[in-house]
C-alpha cells in the first residue's frame, strides 16, 4: 500500500536533490512552517510560508556543497512522516566538510507539507 503522507516527503526530497525549487514548494502549504532546531554549527530558525522554505533551502545550497543527502529511515503514522537521515556536505567558503545526523518530523495536511520540525547533530570533518 502506497502511503500519501510519505509519497510528498518523497516528492519533496526528491526535488531538492534535482536542485528544482518550483517542484520542493509544489510539496508545501502556502501556510507551511519549517522549524530547525539549530546544531553545534548552524544557528536555529523558524521559516513561514513559500518565501521561508525558500529562503531554508537556498541558505544550504549558499552555505554549502551537498555530498551526499540521505533520508535513511522513514517511521509513517497517519499524518506523520518522520524521517531519520545524514548529509555530507562542503562549506564553500572555508572548504571544510561537515556531516551532520538528523531527525525531520513533517506534517501533512491536505496533501502538502504543512510543518517540518528538524533536530540535528554537526561536526566538521578534519583531514
Amino acid at each position: 500500500m502506497i502511503n500519501a503522507s510519505k509519497s510528498i516527503v518523497e516528492e519533496m526530497f526528491a526535488a531538492f536533490g534535482k536542485g528544482d525549487m518550483e517542484g520542493f514548494l509544489k510539496t508545501v502549504s502556502a501556510d507551511t512552517v519549517w522549524i530547525y532546531h539549530g546544531t553545534q554549527i548552524i544557528p536555529q530558525a523558524t521559516y513561514k510560508g513559500f518565501e521561508g522554505v525558500r529562503s531554508f533551502v537556498s541558505g544550504i545550497l549558499d552555505y554549502a556543497d551537498m555530498i551526499s543527502f540521505e533520508p535513511l529511515e522513514y517511521i509513517v503514522e497517519g499524518n506523520k512522516v518522520v524521517v531519520l537521515g545524514q548529509e555530507h556536505q562542503r562549506v564553500k567558503k572555508t572548504s571544510q566538510e561537515q556531516q551532520q545526523k538528523w531527525v525531520q518530523v513533517y506534517t501533512i495536511k491536505n496533501g502538502l507539507i504543512a510543518r517540518m520540525e528538524e533536530f540535528a547533530t554537526s561536526e566538521i570533518l578534519t583531514k
